[in-house]
């Protein structure tokens, strides 16, 4: 058996969206399948889906600064050691995020404020979706994540919705279903045609991690 089946890269799907209505789980699901759709047995890849909702983080609320940790100490809330621990299990990341109000969602950049050690110097694949696709949303996200020296894959699928009217605030049928918290066939259908363009990430993403593995970090 070669050593990198043997060892796997475990690359974690990051659902950036934490509201009560929300098509967060439901893209990352949609992504996840095209993906795995793409990997072969020579890859030795796996995919995890992890959703920030479910860690039930508050806004920071730890005494020292995440980039102390754990050279001058350590977190204090359980939370915080949580999700720390989760994020420092993967070797990458699909970063899955919505654009709320022109840029990321207060969640997303809420959890990413509780990271450091885990995760600077890895791989990092961005991708948005949103009435135009999420363009504002994934250049911000972008710029975080290259300040916190996270390798950004150069390419960056947007995922926007079909059938918008331009007339009418660009909303569609499509934007509505996803307000309620459904992602509709119609949108699924048009970002299926968009395979291409998230195999492509994923090929560099899988690519960076074979060329230059990131050290393992503990949280």
């Amino acid at each position: 058996m070669s050593s990198s089946a043997s060892n796997p890269k475990k690359i974690g799907i990051i659902i950036g969206s934490t509201r009560a209505k929300r098509i967060g789980p439901q893209v990352a699901e949609f992504v996840k399948q095209t993906l795995d759709s793409s990997i072969t047995a020579a890859d030795s890849t796996i995919l995890s889906l992890v959703d920030i909702a479910t860690f039930n983080l508050p806004v920071f609320d730890e005494p020292i600064l995440p980039a102390m940790v754990p050279s001058k100490g350590d977190f204090i809330h359980e939370h915080s050691k949580f999700w720390t621990v989760e994020i420092g299990k993967y070797d990458a990341y699909v970063i899955v995020t919505a654009e709320y109000n022109y840029g990321v969602p207060g969640g997303l950049k809420n959890a990413i404020d509780y990271l450091y050690s885990s995760w600077i110097g890895k791989p990092a694949l961005i991708i948005s979706y949103g009435v135009l696709g999420g363009n504002l949303a994934s250049a911000s996200l972008k710029q975080t994540l290259e300040g916190m020296h996270l390798r950004v894959m150069d390419t960056r699928p947007q995922l926007a919705f079909p059938g918008r009217d331009a007339e009418n605030h660009n909303m569609s049928p499509a934007l509505i279903s996803a307000m309620g918290g459904v992602l509709d066939d119609t949108a699924l259908s048009a970002w299926a045609l968009q395979k291409g363009e998230l195999v492509k990430g994923f090929g560099e993403l899988k690519e960076c991690l074979a060329l230059a593995p990131a050290s393992p970090r503990k949280a």
